[in-house]
């Protein structure tokens, strides 16, 4: 039986996909997002989160059969049909675990439960291949239109990640881009006009904004790791409303 390396399954999670849900959240992502909020998901490592405020520790990293995932997610399977919810598989970057993935999907499926993968799509095409039968909706981050700064920054590969991108929007798949609001990053008029021409121009049709957000930092500190973002407050009502209007051009447009 297929293992999987889990950092921890989350219950009725807000924002991770429509209706009631729950998120298996998995260990280990090849981007370095200096902003992440999901740090204890980043290296493939178990970790203990120690927080020095209240003296709880956490244990991020478990090994678990796909069998052991479905009968933990099961137990709140009326919720998903009373709601339309399901289970999301997230991180960390899913795909790296891409066999695992397929076949916890496919159990899911056989069980009338919907799966959403949310990618940041840096993973050859393979590994979605693996999950495109079974998955039902993708969330695919978004985090720059500019080539260097997927490179140097959070070191990823924009060519294969919009090349993921494009294949799935050809296969039809149910797909919806999420961009994460980062200031001095992804912000300014020109950074979102080029963000919107290169997603259209693959035919996107749907976006979802995620503003910046600090609720990770403990986490870091927990984690004995400096947090990048720390000092960055996060845009204010109206900024995001001036990018919302330039979003809003293009696709349909929600803020998250």
């Amino acid at each position: 039986m297929t293992e999987l390396n889990v950092s921890s399954i989350q219950r009725f999670s807000v924002g991770d996909g429509p209706g009631i849900r729950t998120t298996v959240f998995l260990k280990g992502c090849n981007l370095r997002c200096p902003w992440c909020h999901n740090p204890e998901c980043v290296s493939p490592e178990t970790q203990t989160l120690c927080y020095k405020n209240t003296d709880k520790k956490t244990v991020s990293g478990k090994t678990m059969t796909v069998d052991e995932i479905i009968e933990d997610v099961m137990e709140d399977v009326d919720f998903y049909r009373e709601s339309g919810g399901g289970v999301t598989l997230s991180g960390g970057e899913p795909l790296l675990q891409s066999k695992g993935a397929k076949e916890l999907s496919k159990g899911l499926k056989e069980r009338g439960v919907t799966t959403l993968i949310d990618t940041a799509g840096c993973v050859p095409w393979e590994n979605f291949g693996d999950v495109t039968d079974f998955a039902d909706e993708y969330y695919f981050d978004i985090k720059t239109a500019d080539e260097k700064l997927y490179k140097d920054v959070i070191k990823g590969d924009k060519a294969l990640i919009f090349g993921n991108l494009k294949r799935l929007i050809e296969l039809n798949k149910n797909v919806v881009v999420r961009i994460p609001l980062i200031p001095g990053f992804n912000m300014s008029e020109i950074d979102c006009e080029n963000i919107c021409e290169e997603l259209n121009d693959i035919g996107v049709k749907r976006v979802d904004l995620l503003p910046f957000h600090r609720l990770g930092s403990s986490k870091y500190e927990a984690l004995g790791l400096t947090y990048a973002y720390k000092d960055v407050l996060p845009p204010d009502k109206a900024a995001v409303g001036r990018i919302k209007e330039i979003y809003d051009k293009y696709f349909i447009t929600n803020i998250e």
